[in-house]
């Protein structure tokens, strides 16, 4: 019985992943982005073997090796396949993000609902490697040892979101700017004209820089969203005007530190000092100040932006600061709307924990990298998708507006007999009341209904009872 279920569980979860491949055309995706071959097995077969492999709970070396997969290929052919460094695995990542927001999600998603970009890293940990190309020593943040820098690279991940489904669009991997805390250097065998080496010039920047090249390709590309969502390592300044620049308002957490200072009544001020002297709200509110000031750069630019302080749960004593530079959001919106950033660290938790993120393929090349973290996001886009179809009752298409016909034909007043009905019953068979008695009841009920109540009963029409 214990196998039966296993495979039927294969089975399903194989047919979710070739429908999502059928509706969303991946194969035509995967050889625009030059990922494709003129003879032997398809590349899409060897994508979808890539895909489903986690969760068989079956490792790629022992499967193939032992010819368990019935793929037809070798372990040579996947590995060709990941190192490949002219496939744009960027490129297919936002085309099939785009084609699942705007052709599914949009559509159930309302008009006047802010959808948002959040903008994040995580450690892309490769403690135990060596020679992997462009491996470096990386701070971690999350760490809570005291040396908390690791070998590895730091995963700059984009994604959207509506506030209910999370679908990740971009990510870079990003190795040291400095030299010295490299491990290794980019290969030279590499085709300068290739994606490949590009992606890995890219690694060696600073990732506010990548972080708005990343934001101009989404928006070109044709994402919806007018709010970027960030954390405070990435909340300077400059930075916020570069995002503002790009017609895009940011929600984002500041950083309490004495180099960042804003412009208040012409005066700069770090956050400590506008919070010492502007006045508090007073009782227990949702925010404990809410302060207009302006940003500026080096070059003199100022843009408008909001302030709002409120308590940190951890400690009581303490505050945290969210900037704004909506002009048309609340307070309460604010908070609201930032509450979503946290969308993505349960996406890092599930790629890591459950869909083998740095964990799977222990490959030293940059591209094999790049490939084996696309092969993780597309996986967790189908549970996404799959978890919006189950959980949203407007995707369950015709049998929800068949349901939703059959009540819409139920008159108010057939309704409201037929409870009153249910509760005759219920007083003469429980209580046994008389037929005066219950009468009785049944008018004072009515009459103390409200009035929009009442209206919906049409005068002329007796309630069957």
């Amino acid at each position: 019985m214990n196998i039966l279920s296993n495979n039927t569980k294969e089975e399903k979860t194989l047919k979710s992943i070739y429908c999502f491949m059928k509706e969303y055309s991946v194969g035509k995706h995967l050889k625009k982005v030059n990922a494709y071959k003129n003879k032997g097995i398809p590349v899409m077969s060897i994508f979808i073997y890539l895909i489903q492999l986690v969760f068989t709970k079956k490792s790629m070396y022992m499967n193939i090796l032992n010819g368990t997969h019935n793929g037809g290929f070798s372990k040579d052919s996947v590995y060709r396949l990941l190192n490949s460094p002219f496939i744009n695995w960027s490129a297919f990542l936002l085309n099939i993000a785009i084609c699942v927001i705007n052709g599914k999600i949009s559509t159930l998603t309302s008009k006047e609902r802010i959808n948002t970009l959040i903008v994040d890293d995580t450690l892309y940990s490769r403690s135990r490697s060596k020679n992997v190309e462009l491996l470096a020593k990386v701070y971690d943040h999350s760490a809570k040892a005291t040396n908390k820098y690791r070998k590895g690279f730091q995963q700059l991940t984009m994604a959207w979101s509506d506030g209910v489904t999370l679908i990740p669009i971009m990510f870079r991997h990003m190795s040291s700017e400095e030299k010295r805390n490299r491990y290794n250097e980019i290969n030279s065998k590499i085709d300068k004209r290739s994606c490949g080496y590009k992606a890995r010039k890219q690694a060696l920047s600073s990732k506010p820089k990548v972080m708005i090249d990343m934001l101009i390709q989404a928006s070109k590309a044709g994402i919806l969203a007018k709010h970027v969502l960030f954390d405070c390592w990435f909340s300077f300044p400059s930075t916020i005007i570069e995002v503002c620049k790009l017609k895009m308002n940011v929600v984002a957490r500041v950083k309490n530190t004495p180099k960042i200072k804003y412009l208040l009544d012409s005066e700069k001020k770090t956050l400590s000092q506008i919070y010492t002297s502007a006045k508090k709200r007073r009782g227990k509110s949702k925010y404990l100040l809410s302060v207009a000031i302006k940003l500026y750069n080096k070059d003199n630019e100022t843009y408008d932006a909001r302030i709002v302080y409120i308590r940190d749960r951890n400690n009581k004593k303490n505050w945290i600061a969210l900037i704004s530079t909506d002009p048309n959001l609340s307070e309460e919106e604010i908070i609201k709307l930032y509450s979503r950033r946290w969308d993505i660290e349960v996406f890092f938790k599930i790629c890591k924990s459950y869909l083998n993120l740095a964990k799977e393929f222990r490959g030293l090349s940059y591209d094999a990298i790049i490939a084996h973290t696309t092969v993780v996001m597309t996986r967790y886009i189908i549970l996404a998708v799959e978890k919006r179809q189950v959980e949203d009752p407007r995707t369950l298409g015709e049998i929800f507006y068949l349901c939703y016909d059959e009540i819409a034909e139920i008159q108010f007043s057939e309704a409201f007999g037929f409870i009153l009905s249910l509760l005759r019953d219920v007083l003469e068979e429980v209580l046994f009341l008389t037929v005066e008695q219950v009468n009785l009841l049944i008018d004072v009920f009515i009459s103390k209904l409200p009035e929009h109540f009442k209206e919906k009963m049409l005068p002329n029409e007796s309630i069957v009872i």
